[in-house]
């Protein structure tokens, strides 16, 4: 095997967090899709690749399978660090994961596709209340957030100073998946502009759901 494989999905918030990542490093990769409404991560052939069959799944040159988007971001970091996504020193670097986990650990796990889908199927939740659940947890952590954000010194024209980075990657996947849930963005102008900031930047507009091969 040669070249990079990534098992993904174009609306998937943790397989553009990757994407994003992957260009702003400059590594190219062969796109594979996996319809998740579909059920496409659930055949024999991609659980072969990874049996918890979720999107993304990095598979290396060497044939190694990586999942869990943060995983795969901080192997890229340490395999691949220029451009960075980490600051260089440890506060830097804890306050860049800190904002990351934010997203990655207390929004994404409660707002995922599978959630929803069981909210749906197992306790009869419609089209409204599957909103309004996206929407309360998303602004239990945003709100927060925000705040740290506005506040502290570190903050630049990104989330930590004046380059991208981890946290950035996560912000903008999120704020892409927020707007399918018309989120309102307006208690949050610092994430907004940072955002804004992000969605300049070439690896983060070819990183775009819209733009993949898959995006309907």
């Amino acid at each position: 095997m040669s070249g990079l494989v990534l098992h993904n999905y174009f609306r998937s918030s943790t397989s553009y967090r990757v994407r994003i990542a992957l260009a702003m490093k400059g590594l190219p990769y062969e796109y594979v899709a996996h319809h998740l409404r579909h059920g496409g991560h659930r055949k024999a052939s991609y659980l072969s690749i990874n049996p918890q069959g979720l999107v993304p799944a990095l598979v290396l040159e060497d044939g190694t399978m990586l999942a869990q988007s943060m995983a795969i971001l901080e192997y890229l970091e340490e395999t691949h660090p220029k451009p960075p996504l980490l600051p260089t020193d440890p506060k830097g670097r804890a306050r860049v994961r800190m904002l990351s986990d934010m997203i990655a650990c207390d929004i994404h796990p409660v707002n995922n596709l599978r959630v929803l889908n069981a909210l749906r199927s197992r306790y009869g939740a419609d089209d409204t209340e599957i909103a309004n659940w996206f929407r309360h947890w998303v602004n239990e952590t945003f709100a927060p957030l925000e705040q740290m954000l506005a506040h502290d010194r570190q903050t630049g024209t990104f989330c930590h100073g004046h380059t991208p980075g981890m946290a950035d990657i996560c912000l903008v996947a999120q704020v892409a998946n927020n707007a399918r849930f018309n989120v309102d963005m307006t208690p949050y102008p610092t994430i907004g502009r940072i955002r804004d900031a992000c969605m300049e930047l070439p690896a983060f507009i070819d990183a775009a759901p819209q733009k993949q091969p898959d995006a309907e």
